[in-house]
């Protein structure tokens, strides 16, 4: 692990307390965070409009036992015994997990992406094998968690875990039951303390969404995960914050809510997204037949390009239309002055690597065993969202707006890629040798401009204090891609904008979803 700091102000004010290292981009705070402690409960979010939700009562939820019944007696005292002898790991989890269960849920997220966003190594015939979700233990792994599949794993996950804590909220106002330490005093209370009700357990809600959509995502981590949800659901045991029947009614609300997503999931047709020999082949002779020199792969032996129909998956803000009206005009072209120029400018940014390009360089990478584009942009607003003492349910609401932002981002980009066929820098003159890996798809337009033209739409919005900020971010993002030799200009100018307008549905959505 080594610190890089950037030199440019504003990057080095977001994040100084980030660790940057050569496998996993950027490393979370953890064990420091303060406890969630919202500045306002955002009682009435059970109004809120939900993504896929007909309704915040579409799975219903019963009323909770009588605060006097044995029962519920029975389960103040088990919160008790776990306090009598609380160990220094139990005193951890709780610490931990008391930072906020969208937050560390999304951490846990980007771990999985940056796991598993490993490129399948050829067979010794020279072909590739494709990873399945049939038998996700075998090599290679499933998934190969590259920047659209994780984009769309982030896009799930929030959306999931927002629309389950919009319907909790609805039930926690129309039941109020009050949290076992104002029934109990003498419970020791481990958290900060708060007037929002506590049936159902927001937290379990969480725990119990983002296990279901987790294991259809990483179905080969399904231990960890619900290790992972134990150790959530026993944090808010001993912390004295939910009894047993609170944690149970959240956790089966949540996994309700998520199998709406997982059926949507499994008919998005990401499924098709590697396509197939034949369309690989069509998709080059398209492109010949305009007059272009198509794109290619430069890795020995040759890779299938990576899921070049991903833009025909569904998206939860552009619909397929809408994905093509998005789709801007074509580059320049090959053999124009204009490509030979934007070439030339490549040659001479890897020719010269200044150090302060060579860090942003490194800084935007988000390649091979990182948590990608998308997570780098999920790392910048949680460290944001932190300082803002957000609720539980507005964090899910903001964090699902981005990553529904960045799904998309990578449907409109995937189909610009894919449509014009575009080769890179690195095609046109073998003399450009990347600063950092080539990814294996064509070059227009650049994923990581849009990506990050799509986030800094969306967080300008939630957070306009700072959208002076993520515009230089998203704009030195860009850049990167140029100062490492492997977009031309026009992939990086047409990528932010084409994000930045993609971002903009987001933030309609965001103005009359009931939230502001």
């Amino acid at each position: 692990m080594k610190k890089i700091f950037i030199a440019t102000s504003y990057i080095l004010v977001s994040f100084v307390l980030f660790i940057v290292s050569c496998s996993k981009g950027i490393t979370e705070r953890t064990e420091d965070i303060a406890a969630l402690n919202p500045t306002n409960i955002d009682l009435n979010a059970g109004t809120w409009k939900p993504v896929l939700l007909t309704g915040p009562t579409e799975f219903p939820v019963a009323a909770p036992i009588a605060t006097t019944s044995p029962d519920y007696i029975a389960q103040l005292a088990e919160i008790k015994t776990w306090q009598a002898n609380l160990t220094s790991e139990e005193k951890r989890i709780v610490k931990y997990w008391s930072a906020g269960a969208v937050l560390r849920w999304n951490e846990i997220l980007r771990d999985l992406v940056a796991k598993h966003n490993l490129p399948p190594y050829q067979n010794a015939d020279g072909t590739y094998p494709i990873p399945s979700a049939a038998n996700p233990l075998a090599y290679p792994q499933f998934p190969f968690s590259n920047p659209p599949y994780a984009a769309r794993a982030y896009g799930y996950v929030a959306a999931a875990q927002y629309d389950a804590l919009v319907a909790a909220f609805h039930y926690k106002k129309l039941y109020n039951r009050v949290a076992p330490y104002k029934v109990d005093a003498t419970i020791n209370v481990l958290i900060p303390k708060s007037e929002l009700p506590s049936y159902p357990s927001e937290d379990a809600v969480v725990a119990g969404t983002s296990v279901e959509m987790l294991k259809l995502l990483f179905p080969g981590d399904q231990d960890f995960i619900n290790k992972k949800a134990e150790e959530h659901k026993q944090s808010r045991l001993i912390a004295g914050a939910n009894v047993r029947s609170e944690l149970e009614a959240g956790e089966t609300l949540g996994k309700a809510v998520a199998q709406k997503f997982v059926t949507r999931a499994r008919g998005d047709r990401a499924g098709a997204a590697v396509g197939n020999q034949v369309l690989w082949t069509q998709m080059e002779t398209d492109c010949i037949a305009r007059g272009e020199t198509p794109w290619y792969s430069l890795d020995l032996p040759k890779r299938p390009p990576m899921l070049p129909v991903f833009g025909k998956v569904k998206g939860f803000l552009v619909d397929s239309l809408t994905c093509i009206a998005l789709r801007p005009p074509p580059p320049p072209k090959v053999n124009s002055d204009q490509m030979r120029k934007e070439t030339e400018e490549i040659f001479q940014f890897v020719k010269s690597p200044t150090r302060e390009r060579t860090a942003i360089v490194h800084f935007w990478a988000d390649g091979v065993n990182t948590y990608t584009p998308p997570g780098h942009w999920d790392a910048i607003a949680a460290e944001d969202f932190i300082t803002k003492n957000f609720s539980e349910v507005r964090w899910a609401r903001n964090m699902a707006l981005l990553n529904m932002s960045l799904m998309d981002a990578s449907i409109v980009c995937w189909d610009t890629k894919f449509f014009y066929f575009n080769p890179r820098p690195t095609q046109l003159n073998p003399g450009i040798k990347t600063l950092t890996g080539l990814p294996n798809f064509p070059s227009f337009i650049s994923g990581h401009s849009t990506f990050s033209g799509a986030a800094a739409a969306i967080l300008s919005h939630i957070n306009p204090e700072k959208a002076s900020a993520y515009n230089a971010m998203a704009s030195e993002a860009s850049n990167s891609r140029m100062y490492g030799g492997i977009h031309f200009r026009s992939d990086c100018e047409v990528g932010l904008t084409v994000g930045k307008n993609v971002g903009s549905y987001a933030v309609q959505r965001a103005r009359t979803d009931g939230a502001e």
